[in-house]
């Protein structure tokens, strides 16, 4: 396939290319490195049908030029986001915007050539939605916006997907949108705007307190990076499913369904790095947050037979490896 990964300078996207480019796909990525980096694409570079376009995500131009150098698309992956709890609270107007204006762009890009679409949605699309496990059934339910901005993040999500919806329904766009639960991995942000698994380790790593807000009985599952962008290849790759189900305009939920408290993270943490970190407790935890998370993948599984396997004390361990490489 012809693909355009949109963000595919960031976490997930630039597992994602290397996966695609490793399958033997042609790539053309296209970032602006608010969030990305060029770092991040190393292992890519100089390979035959691979491009770097750097720029933002809701300039039209940029898909032309990255159509150009595919010799036309076949796919087009959609994970350019503004994401970080931090920055829902700081800037939504921020995450709203960036958010909402790439997703309209690259939609309108992919209906016009007829591409395949993927769009990586989230669990935060859920909002506050306290019935476990998740499905494509679950309401998503957000708290007053007079409260917090938390749900600028969430609510663009939820909001992309009724428009990837409404392209199918209207444009007979072919689209699929997949959730990643809680990813991590290698090149996961550990600072301040990013995301809870980078940040404890990197604590660890600086042997500093372990932040956590609230008491720690949050759950969530963590589902290791190469395989949260497997399911996201695939799920552009099949033109149906393998249990013979329609894909256009189907949902997927990509996560492990273990559900593992944050304060059981912090101590595995502290377990595997041998850290003298201590765990403290901040009384007000962040205005919005869930209190659980678990995802139902009946329908992932059957089909596109996908299921997580990685345990999460190997996936963090592999994740100490690297940060240790990253700071000799």
């Amino acid at each position: 396939m012809r693909c355009i990964v949109t963000g595919g300078a960031g976490f997930l996207g630039s597992h994602l290319t290397e996966q695609l480019v490793a399958m033997g796909h042609s790539v053309a990525v296209i970032d602006d490195m608010f969030r990305g980096s060029q770092k991040n694409l190393l292992g890519c570079k100089g390979m035959d049908d691979y491009y770097l376009l750097m720029g933002d995500a809701s300039n039209r131009d940029l898909y032309e030029k990255a159509a150009d150098k595919l010799g036309g698309v076949d796919c087009v992956y959609h994970l350019a986001a503004i994401n970080g709890t931090r920055w829902f609270h700081e800037r939504p107007d921020f995450v709203v915007q960036v958010n909402l204006d790439t997703l309209r762009v690259a939609l309108d890009f992919a209906i016009t050539r007829g591409s395949r679409f993927v769009f990586t949605s989230s669990p935060e699309a859920f909002g506050e939605q306290p019935e476990m496990p998740l499905t494509n059934a679950s309401d998503s339910l957000f708290s007053s916006a007079s409260e917090h901005g938390r749900h600028s993040y969430g609510a663009s999500k939820y909001l992309g997907e009724v428009l990837v919806q409404h392209a199918v329904s209207n444009n007979s766009l072919d689209a699929r949108i997949v959730r990643p639960f809680n990813a991590y991995g290698p090149r996961l942000p550990g600072n301040a705007y990013g995301q809870v698994t980078g940040i404890f380790l990197d604590q660890c790593r600086r042997g500093v307190p372990i932040t956590i807000h609230g008491d720690g009985s949050q759950t969530r599952s963590f589902t290791w990076v190469e395989e949260a962008v497997e399911g996201i290849r695939i799920a552009g790759e099949l033109d149906q499913g393998l249990d013979g189900s329609r894909l256009t305009g189907a949902a997927f939920n990509l996560g492990n369904p273990e559900e593992v408290t944050i304060a059981e993270l912090a101590n595995l943490c502290l377990e595997i790095t041998g850290s003298s970190s201590e765990i403290h407790f901040q009384e007000v935890g962040h205005p919005g947050d869930s209190r659980r998370r678990v995802p139902d993948i009946s329908q992932t599984q059957s089909a596109l037979g996908w299921s997580p396997f990685q345990s999460l004390e190997e996936g963090l361990r592999s994740c100490w490896r690297w940060l240790q490489a990253e700071h000799p």
